[in-house]
């Protein structure tokens, strides 16, 4: 099981293999297709991320100590931004999904490429998952 530091890496380095942005849209395109689909029951008002200009789902599901999150969107673009994520973020510690830096958007130049609307809806995703990570963590016992 690779961590989100390493996951995030393996991210920018496929990015990385892209001359331009049509060609990145298009493998965020493709990325969004593999994503994990959401249950048609948690496609509701409760699991939509709020900042959102498109429609995003995301739940998410404590699975031995790990968060495991699966998502949809009715937007390719950001079906393929819930995707980046959610390979990052799911299937981790809820501590470590809370204390993890994002620094790979950046570096693979998402965040400026995206318009200011879909921009906000990336920091909103980011903050909703971690939001899911926190309520786990505080759940867990402590030790």
């Amino acid at each position: 099981m690779s961590n989100i530091q390493q996951i995030q890496e393996d991210i920018v380095d496929e990015f990385a293999l892209f001359d331009d942005w049509m060609q990145r849209y298009e493998y965020m395109i493709e990325l969004g297709k593999s994503l994990p689909l959401i249950d048609d029951k948690y496609k509701t008002d409760d699991y939509i991320i709020k900042g959102c200009q498109s429609k995003v789902w995301v739940h998410a599901d404590m699975k031995e100590d790990k968060v495991v999150f699966t998502a949809d969107s009715d937007a390719i673009i950001t079906k393929g931004i819930i995707a980046i994520l959610i390979r990052v973020f799911s299937n981790q510690r809820p501590k470590d999904i809370i204390e993890a830096n994002t620094d790979f958007i950046d570096e693979i130049g998402l965040k400026e490429h995206l318009s200011p609307t879909r921009a906000n809806g990336l920091v909103s995703m980011i903050k909703q998952l971690k939001m899911y990570a926190l309520g786990y963590e505080n759940k867990q016992p402590q030790n």
